[in-house]
C-alpha cells in the first residue's frame, strides 16, 4: 500500500516550488511570448525533473532519458555547438560590412560581461554565502550572461560552472526576451532628447560575394591561431555562415536555419530544464545570479551608449548614441527597440540600418567575448 502512494509521500515543498517555477516559465512563453522556443521546453523540463522520484533523471540506478540527453548534448557541448551552426546560417553580416564602424559597438556592448565578472568576484569575497563566486571560472560563467547570447552562456557554463547551468541559462534567455523592457529606460537615463534625435546617413552599397565567403574563413583562421580554445564557438558559427553565403548549399542552409535549429532548440531547452532541481535552484546563489544577469544587461546597454557618446567627441558626422545599445547579441530585437525609440523622439529619424549593423556585430562580438573568456580564465587561474 505504501508503494501505491509513494508519489505523494516522497513529494515536498521544494518540488512544489520548482514545479511552480516551471509553470511560470510556460506562462511567460505562451502568454507573454518571452523566448517561447526556449522557455517553454525549459519550463516543462523543470516540471518533469521535480516530479516525485524524478524518474526522468534516474530510477533504480539507471539513467532516465533526460540524463541521457544531458550527457549526450550538454556535457559534451554538442547542443550549443549545433545551435551555433544554425545561428551562423541565419546571420547576414552584410549590414556590418556596409557600416564597418559599427563593429566597434559589437565590442563596446560586451562591457557588461567583464563588469559583472568583477562584481561577482567582489561579492564572493564580501559575502560568505557567495564564496563560490570567488572562483574566477564561476564568476566568468555568470558574467557571460551579459553576452545576451543563450548558446554562449550555456557553452561557458558547461565548461566553468555546470552546477549553476540552470539559473545561468534561464537568466540569459529571460533577459534576452526582456530587452524591450530593459534597454529603453537605461538609454533614456544616459542620453538627451537631442542626442536621441540625431539622424544618420544610411549607405546602400553592394557587398562582393568574395568578401561574404572569405569573411567566415578568415575569422575562423584568426580565432584558431589567437585563441584556439574558442574554435568550437567561433568555428561552428562561421561554418553555418559559410553554408549560407557560399551560394551552392541552399538546401543545407535552409535545413540549418529551420530543421536543425528547431530540433536542437527543442532538445536543448528540455535538457536545461532537467538541471533545475530544487536543491540547485532554490538557493541564495540563484537569486544573485539572476540579479547579476540583469546588471550585466544594464552594463552592456550603458557601455554601448557611452562609447558612442565618446566617439561623438571626435566625429564630424555624429552617431546617434542609441545605436551603441544595439551592440548586444539579441538580434534583431535590440535593433527594433532602438528604431522604435528613435521614431518616438522624431518620426523622421531612421537608424534601423545602423542599429542592425551594430546588432549583427554584437552577435559576432558575443561569441568572440565567450572565446576570450574560455581562453584567458584557465591561464589566469592556472587550471
Amino acid at each position: 500500500m505504501q508503494e501505491l502512494f509513494i508519489g505523494f509521500s516522497s513529494f515536498g515543498w521544494p518540488g512544489a516550488v520548482m514545479i511552480a517555477v516551471g509553470f511560470l516559465l510556460i506562462f511567460l512563453a505562451i502568454k507573454k511570448e518571452y523566448e517561447p522556443m526556449l522557455l517553454l521546453p525549459i519550463g516543462f523540463g523543470t516540471i518533469l525533473v521535480n516530479l516525485p522520484l524524478s524518474v526522468v533523471w534516474a530510477y533504480e540506478g539507471e539513467p532516465g532519458f533526460l540524463q541521457l540527453l544531458f550527457r549526450a548534448g550538454i556535457a559534451t557541448e554538442l547542443f550549443p555547438v549545433l545551435i551555433f551552426v544554425a545561428v551562423g546560417a541565419m546571420c547576414d553580416f552584410g549590414p556590418m560590412f556596409k557600416n564597418p564602424v559599427m563593429m566597434f559597438f559589437g565590442a563596446a556592448a560586451q562591457f557588461g560581461i567583464f563588469a559583472t565578472v568583477i562584481l561577482a568576484v567582489a561579492l564572493g569575497q564580501a559575502l560568505p554565502f557567495l564564496s563560490d563566486f570567488q572562483d574566477l571560472k564561476v564568476a566568468s560563467a555568470i558574467g557571460i550572461i551579459g553576452a545576451a547570447d543563450g548558446p554562449t552562456s550555456i557553452f561557458v557554463a558547461t565548461r566553468f560552472a555546470q552546477k549553476y547551468l540552470g539559473p545561468i541559462s534561464v537568466a540569459a534567455y529571460s533577459y534576452m526576451a526582456l530587452v524591450p523592457l530593459i534597454q529603453p529606460p537605461v538609454i533614456k537615463l544616459i542620453t538627451t532628447k537631442k542626442e536621441r534625435q540625431i539622424k544618420m546617413i544610411a549607405r546602400d552599397e553592394d557587398i562582393p560575394k568574395s568578401l561574404r565567403i572569405c569573411f567566415p574563413i578568415a575569422v575562423t583562421l584568426i580565432a584558431g591561431f589567437v585563441a584556439p580554445i574558442s574554435v568550437p564557438l567561433i568555428g561552428s558559427l562561421m561554418f553555418g555562415n559559410l553554408i549560407r553565403e557560399c551560394g551552392v548549399l541552399g538546401r543545407l542552409s535552409t535545413a540549418a536555419q529551420n530543421e536543425l535549429a528547431n530540433i536542437v532548440t527543442l532538445l536543448l531547452g528540455i535538457t536545461i530544464g532537467s538541471s533545475m532541481t530544487a536543491d540547485r535552484f532554490l538557493t541564495p546563489q540563484t537569486l544573485m545570479i539572476i540579479a547579476m544577469g540583469l546588471a550585466a544587461f544594464v552594463f552592456d546597454t550603458a557601455g554601448g551608449v557611452l562609447f558612442a557618446k565618446f566617439l561623438n567627441l571626435f566625429l564630424k558626422e555624429k552617431i546617434n548614441p542609441m545605436v551603441g545599445a544595439a551592440g548586444i547579441s539579441a538580434f534583431p530585437m535590440s535593433a527594433r527597440v532602438i528604431q522604435r525609440l528613435a521614431t518616438e523622439e522624431d518620426p523622421h529619424t531612421f537608424v534601423i540600418m545602423h542599429a542592425v549593423s551594430a546588432n549583427v556585430s554584437g552577435q559576432l562580438g558575443s561569441v568572440i567575448a565567450g572565446g576570450i573568456v574560455l581562453a584567458l580564465v584557465p591561464l589566469l587561474t592556472g587550471a
